[in-house]
């Protein structure tokens, strides 16, 4: 048996920017999917996981299957496929998986799982050969074709890299670099609200949508390729929701690279004005705090109350995708402890921990 881990990750700045060729900055953790695994010659692939129930792909059957979107079944299929057009050898396996992450948090559990399959693949079939960026790329058209999830790169090249990143998916950069919130006297954390992502599909899809419509508006693909002073230079009505999440994309690009030299630098001060300037624009132009889909406002009471407790002291913002999951939060260490006293108060006990990054 040979034994895999991936982690999760954790975004820290670049909220909604990837799927546009935009630019992040994610840091892998220390929770994250592990898997024992055998090979087979039966050309099976096996998946077992405690509390799911198994389930087996054959590796000669990949067309995509709308009925198994969102499952991990899809997740192994696509990946199986990708791996397949790009000519690299694929065959069975048997594999026990177990995993750290919280379901629904937003720490890119089925993007590590993903990653994970591609990472076994590599291992047992290609001599251990395939890239990092190759695997995420297999992963990410495994998350967009079999998975039914229309995400960007940022999740699956973290989970790959196993380091904090920097990226810039428009001119094809990658950097990765140290990330010490402790050397700056900071904790990092996440407080698990309890709003969940069930159902939120299209409220995810409305996000890269509204901003295909304004770049196709410049004769473009993605916002990442539209000239952001040709955008600002029009009349907009910021009353538009396209509109605003288009203004969102253009200050967060400008932001992520301003975020990877605080850190570079450990200038907490500034990474905590840029930090919050990050959360505000989420919230008021990206908006992906509350839907109408199902009302669930458990993140929204998250961020006000973080801002409660934070206001002057340190930084909150929507971690991920939004709509559900985590308010991610920066501050003094020596204030943690009052700070996540208080979140737990309202969210539960467990519900707030550090994030220790990798």
């Amino acid at each position: 048996m040979k034994e895999f881990f991936v982690s999760g990750r954790t975004e820290l700045a670049g909220n909604h920017t990837d799927h546009q060729n935009g630019r992040i900055l994610a840091a892998a953790i220390d929770l994250g999917v592990s898997a024992r695994v055998e090979a087979n010659d039966a050309g099976v692939i096996r998946v077992r996981s405690e509390g799911y129930a198994p389930f087996e792909v054959r590796t000669n059957h990949l067309a995509v299957r709308t009925q198994e979107f969102g499952s991990a079944k899809s997740l192994v299929r696509g990946v199986v496929a990708v791996f397949d057009e790009l000519g690299l050898r694929t065959g069975g396996f048997d594999a026990e998986v177990s995993s750290t992450l919280p379901v629904g948090a937003g720490l890119s559990s089925s993007a590590a799982f993903a990653v994970l399959m591609g990472r076994v693949l590599s291992e047992l079939y290609n001599g251990g050969k395939v890239e990092p960026i190759v695997i995420a790329r297999a992963a990410q058209q495994a998350e967009n074709r079999y998975f039914g999830k229309p995400c960007g790169l940022m999740s699956q090249l973290v989970c790959a890299m196993g380091h904090t990143v920097y990226a810039d998916f428009t001119t094809g950069q990658i950097e990765t670099l140290e990330a010490d919130f402790g050397a700056m006297g900071l904790t990092l954390c996440l407080t698990d609200t309890g709003a969940r992502h069930a159902g939120l599909d299209t409220s995810y899809a409305r996000i890269p949508a509204d901003m295909v419509y304004i770049a196709n508006l410049f004769d473009r693909g993605v916002l990442g390729d539209v000239d952001p002073e040709a955008f600002r230079s029009r009349g907009w009505d910021p009353a538009n929701r396209p509109v605003r999440r288009a203004m969102h994309f253009f200050d967060e690009n400008e932001r992520v690279p301003l975020l990877r030299d605080a850190l570079k630098a450990g200038d907490g001060e500034t990474y905590i004005r840029l930090m919050n300037a990050s959360g505000r624009s989420s919230e008021e132009l990206l908006n992906n705090i509350i839907t109408s889909a199902n009302g669930d406002t458990k993140l929204a009471r998250g961020l006000e109350r973080s801002a409660q407790l934070l206001q002057g002291r340190g930084a909150w913002r929507v971690h991920g995708g939004g709509f559900g999951g985590c308010v991610q939060a920066l501050m003094p260490s020596d204030y943690f402890p009052t700070y996540k006293a208080a979140m737990e108060e309202s969210f539960g006990s467990g519900s707030c921990g550090e994030i220790r990054l990798v």
